[in-house]
């Protein structure tokens, strides 16, 4: 009987170090960002997207969402956008220059933008 107990306790203390082995704890999950840091958060890196490509920032009206600018013979707009569902809407408009070059502005623009958005 005795070596009956010596398993049985064997088996419970092995069972108690398994099922601490098992245990993790949860990973944190990010608070929800306010519409107001998701704003700031698009807004720095229309910004710094601008930067990127070599756009000279002439003026920035937050109020409007708007930010202008130039680099050759291209306007440059970009909008930052909050939306009704509490999404942030960016677009980036480029004038002036060629379509071909216009295009190639835009497609850097958002390229640049998406990088820096970590996307």
């Amino acid at each position: 009987m005795t070596n009956f107990k010596s398993v049985a306790s064997v088996i419970a203390v092995a069972t108690v170090f398994m099922l601490q082995g098992c245990y993790t704890t949860p990973a944190p999950v990010p608070a929800p960002r306010s519409m107001q840091e998701r704003f700031e958060a698009s807004w720095q890196a229309a910004r710094g997207a601008a930067s990127d490509v070599g756009v000279r920032v002439a003026s920035e009206d937050r109020a409007s969402g708007t930010i202008r600018g130039a680099q050759g013979s291209s306007s440059v707009v970009i909008t930052v956008v909050p939306q009704a569902d509490q999404t942030i809407q960016v677009g980036f408009s480029v004038t002036g220059g060629t379509s071909a070059q216009d295009a190639n502005l835009r497609e850097r623009l958002t390229s640049a933008y998406q990088g820096r958005m970590g996307r």
